[in-house]
């Protein structure tokens, strides 16, 4: 098979490196890729969103499959464009079609999905500048922290948490009134302060039936401790402990059975991954968000536990014969570290030459913000590299990807040194 996977971050290689391994695979094409994924298969200097230019790639690569990485192509309509042309739609693309991506897309329509099909999550609504002073007396309903979320795509930017009523009142006014989020803000969803510990789950359906993939927890803010800015992304563990047999048999049953059931009621050919981002309320699930994708950095923590042929199992999705498929996970634990440039996630300098990466045996590095110049890898983004480690124990794992990131230098170069440690502080 002749497989074009769209992206360019960590997620995207993490699909590439598992990709090349099949051996059904013929070749592999990744639009843009980075330095790390032209290691997997073929780099192409097409923009993810470019559909036009993404048509003329398919037709002249014979390309058999599109697995679509980021969520912007997702919510633009990549799947729809394939299905209405005639050149094009016979080749499966995983990734849901546009009404499915607004799972993502719109924060307000996930939320009345969510309260429509009984999947537990935090009471909310949502508010625009029709009923803006309605929003401040919801705000006095709840006890704080407050939630406020931009209903569109604020590329992770879009939720703020707020301790003081009054501030949350004046953001709902930013975010409405003065575009904080440009269009992606005209709608404000205010929901209640969930707490408990979060986890993200993923699953993989083509719309009639699902694999469960393995849990992850990632780490979002940029200082040691959960401390400072959030971003993309610090890290990631997979599995998580506080996540266990039981605990996944629950988020099955009040979760992904009701999400699944809910996309077939409502006519929504579902046909990709899905992110379901969690909170363990006690013991008991309850849904933050959804993304009609797989998340990053988490990708790079799941994927590699996945011992499945995972070509096998994304035509498995193709052809909704999803549950005729193998499909087994290593116990082992997974840990990734992630690299970022010097400033992130404010502003970041690129082109920094990048050394040591042929040094690193135990490890397995991800690029997230790479380039070529030249013959040298270069920065290219605020998130580098993700340097993902197996072992028996998060200690075991994270001691790898800690020495891994230490052998890899560039100028500037910054990673949270305390990923995984909470996990191996619970039960203690």
């Amino acid at each position: 098979m002749n497989v074009l996977i769209l992206g360019s971050g960590g997620r995207e290689h993490a699909f590439a490196w598992k990709l090349a391994q099949s051996k059904q695979l013929e070749n592999l094409y990744i639009a843009p890729g980075n330095a790390g994924t032209a290691q997997c298969g073929t780099n192409v200097n097409i923009s993810a969103t470019d559909f036009d230019a993404i048509k003329n790639l398919v037709w002249e690569k014979s390309i058999d499959m599109v697995l679509v990485g980021p969520e912007d192509p997702l919510v633009k309509g990549v799947h729809d464009y394939f299905l209405a042309d005639e050149v094009l739609k016979e080749i499966p693309v995983i990734g849901p079609k546009k009404d499915g991506a607004q799972l993502e897309g719109s924060k307000d329509f996930s939320k009345q999905f969510m309260f429509k099909h009984g999947v537990p999550t935090a009471k909310y609504k949502s508010f625009t500048k029709d009923n803006i002073t309605e929003g401040a007396a919801f705000i006095d309903s709840l006890t704080p922290p407050y939630v406020l979320k931009a209903d569109g795509l604020a590329a992770g930017k879009g939720v703020l948490i707020i301790d003081d009523a009054a501030e949350a009142k004046a953001e709902l006014q930013n975010m409405i009134l003065n575009a904080k989020f440009g269009n992606a803000g005209n709608t404000v969803v205010i929901e209640e302060f969930l707490k408990g510990i979060e986890l993200s789950v993923f699953v993989l359906t083509d719309g009639k039936s699902y694999k469960i993939l393995p849990a992850a927890k990632d780490y979002k803010r940029i200082g040691v401790g959960d401390t400072g800015l959030n971003t993309g992304g610090m890290g990631a563990v997979s599995p998580v402990p506080f996540a266990d047999e039981a605990f996944i048999k629950k988020v099955e049953e009040k979760i992904v059975k009701p999400t699944i059931n809910g996309l077939v009621k409502d006519g929504i050919d579902y046909r990709g991954f899905i992110f379901i981002g969690l909170m363990n309320c006690d013991g008991e699930p309850s849904v933050i968000e959804y993304n009609c994708r797989m998340g990053d950095p988490e990708t790079e923590v799941v994927i590699p536990r996945i011992e499945s042929d995972l070509l096998d199992l994304l035509q498995g999705v193709a052809t909704q014969t999803l549950h005729e498929k193998q499909f087994s996970v290593t116990k082992d634990i997974a840990t990734t570290v992630v690299l970022v440039s010097g400033g992130y996630p404010e502003d970041y300098e690129k082109n920094k030459v990048v050394t040591g990466l042929n040094n690193i045996t135990n490890s397995q590095v991800f690029h997230s913000g790479t380039a070529f110049k030249n013959e040298d890898v270069v920065t290219n983004g605020g998130r580098v590299f993700a340097i993902t480690s197996f072992g028996k124990t998060i200690e075991d794992a994270i001691a790898k990807s800690f020495a891994a990131a230490e052998t890899v230098n560039y100028e500037g170069k910054y990673y949270r040194s305390d990923i995984g440690k909470d996990l191996m502080n619970l039960g203690k």
